[in-house]
C-alpha cells in the first residue's frame, strides 16, 4: 500500500524547472552557479520520477519598460539589461540542462514584465506538445494546465532564486499546490539573499528541503 501511495504521490507531482537559460547562466544576467545549477537538475531528473516535467523561459519580445533605455544603468529591480530576447541563443536553455527531459515549455514575459511561471502560457511550437495533452490545442496558463493534467503537487527549482523561483514558488502556494523547493537546485542572483528567501517561501507554505 504504502509503494502505491507513493507512486500515486508521484503521478501527482509536477517539477517545474524555472528560466535555465544562457542569460541567466553565462548571459547578461548570469548566476554564480547557473551552469551547476543546470547540471543537477538533469542529474536529479534522470534519478527522479515526476508526473510530469515542464520549463519555464523568458521570452521577451517588447516588455514595455522592462529593460534599461539605452544609455541607462538598470537598477535590478525594476529595470534589467536585454536579456532572453525571443529567439536569441541567450533565451535558449543552457546546454547543460538535458531538455529531453522537459515534456513541456511554457513562455513568459513577452510585452511585460514577468517572474512567475504562472503567469507563462503553454508554448504552442507543435513539436513540444504532449501526446494526448487535454488542452494540447489551447494557449493555456501553467496552473490550468498542470490541474488538467491531474497535479496537485509542484517542486520548483532553477534560476534565479530571488527571482522567477521566489514568484513561481509563491504563486503555486497562492494556487493551492503542495510546493516543495529544491534548494541546492536554485541559483541566485546575490547568494546572501537565499536564506531571506527561503525562509520566505517556508512562511507561506512551502517545504524547502
Amino acid at each position: 500500500m504504502t509503494e502505491m501511495n507513493d507512486a500515486t504521490a508521484r503521478s501527482s507531482t509536477a517539477l517545474i524547472v524555472v528560466d535555465v537559460q544562457n542569460d541567466f547562466v553565462d548571459g547578461s544576467l548570469a548566476t554564480g552557479r547557473g551552469a551547476a545549477v543546470a547540471s543537477l537538475i538533469t542529474d536529479h531528473l534522470r534519478a527522479t520520477t515526476y508526473g510530469v516535467v515542464v520549463g519555464t523561459k523568458d521570452w521577451h519580445i517588447d516588455p514595455e519598460g522592462h529593460f534599461a533605455p539605452e544609455g541607462e544603468e538598470p537598477d535590478f529591480v525594476t529595470t534589467w539589461p536585454v536579456h532572453c530576447v525571443a529567439g536569441s541563443r541567450g533565451a535558449q536553455p543552457h546546454a547543460n540542462l538535458d531538455t529531453g527531459l522537459i515534456e513541456q515549455w511554457f513562455l513568459k514575459g513577452e510585452y511585460t514584465a514577468a517572474y512567475s511561471g504562472f503567469e507563462a502560457h503553454r508554448d504552442l511550437s507543435a513539436d513540444t506538445a504532449r501526446d494526448g495533452d487535454a488542452a494540447s490545442d489551447q494557449d493555456v496558463l501553467l496552473g490550468e494546465w498542470l490541474r488538467s493534467a491531474g497535479i496537485t503537487d509542484v517542486t520548483v527549482c532553477g534560476i534565479a532564486t530571488e527571482f522567477c523561483v521566489r514568484a513561481t514558488a509563491l504563486d503555486a502556494c497562492e494556487q493551492g499546490f503542495g510546493v516543495t523547493v529544491l534548494r541546492e537546485l536554485c541559483s541566485p542572483v546575490n547568494p546572501d539573499a537565499s536564506e531571506g528567501v527561503f525562509r520566505e517561501l517556508s512562511d507561506a507554505g512551502a517545504r524547502v528541503q
